[in-house]
């Protein structure tokens, strides 16, 4: 639980879902769709092994997108070009790029941190794409130490990978507040290293458009709130 007298040194946060939303149902599936068309790849088969793969992908099991996308195109006895799988990547590329766009008052949240001397990090089960694209988002000046699941081959509830992060911020764990939506076990796995979880419950989340790891949210007993800006109410 949150100690209200207890002045928190770090605040992690988690990236979909909670910085950003979710990749919507129809987002993620119309990209793979084009995919599928440049790749001139059987459609089904393709999102079957596409998925089938997600969860290698997200502890870095393919050094690239093209790796992977490779790899599905072999298992398929699809033959592809260098366009064709540049092509592809792209299209996969720019719509991640466009899913880390900030949600509501998180910029002004992590400016606000930053002016108070807290110190900011990022822990997210992603793939190959988000960590490329990280440096070029309104997020990064923000971050003093980012941990990505597809680089550190680690991904929640691992505590290792929460321990990473930790470890490079310089603090203990008791002195972090980790913000999630719950998803991958993330709030109960920050418990188990010592941190103190709060769910974030932003209204995009609610819907069962969005695409999700796993059906159901961590019920880890913990804080929650509403919106981004509530981080600050914390830490007051």
């Amino acid at each position: 639980m949150i100690n209200p007298s207890r002045k928190y040194q770090a605040v992690i946060f988690d990236l979909f879902g909670t910085l950003v939303d979710g990749y919507s149902r129809e987002g993620y599936y119309s990209a793979l769709s084009e995919m599928v068309s440049i790749l001139k790849a059987p459609k089904d088969e393709f999102i079957k092994l596409w998925m089938d793969t997600a969860k290698r992908r997200v502890i870095g099991g393919f050094p690239s997108l093209i790796a992977n996308l490779e790899y599905i195109c072999g298992e398929l006895k699809v033959p592809v070009t260098k366009r064709q799988l540049d092509l592809a990547r792209w299209i996969r590329y720019d719509f991640v790029a466009l899913a880390l766009a900030p949600r509501p008052y998180a910029i002004e949240t992590l400016s606000r941190l930053k002016t108070d001397g807290l110190k900011i990090g990022l822990v997210s089960n992603c793939s190959v794409e988000p960590p490329v694209i990280w440096p070029r988002t309104l997020f990064a000046p923000f971050f003093d130490v980012t941990v990505f699941s597809s680089v550190a081959g680690l991904q929640k509830p691992d505590p290792k990978i929460y321990l990473l992060a930790i470890e490079e911020l310089g603090v203990t764990p008791q002195d972090c507040l980790y913000i999630g939506d719950g998803d991958d076990n993330e709030l109960t796995g920050a418990a188990v290293v010592g941190m103190h979880p709060v769910l974030i419950c932003a209204a995009p989340e609610e819907s069962a458009e969005a695409v999700r790891s796993v059906p159901k949210i961590d019920d880890y007993e913990c804080p929650r709130i509403t919106s981004l800006q509530e981080v600050l109410n914390l830490l007051k």
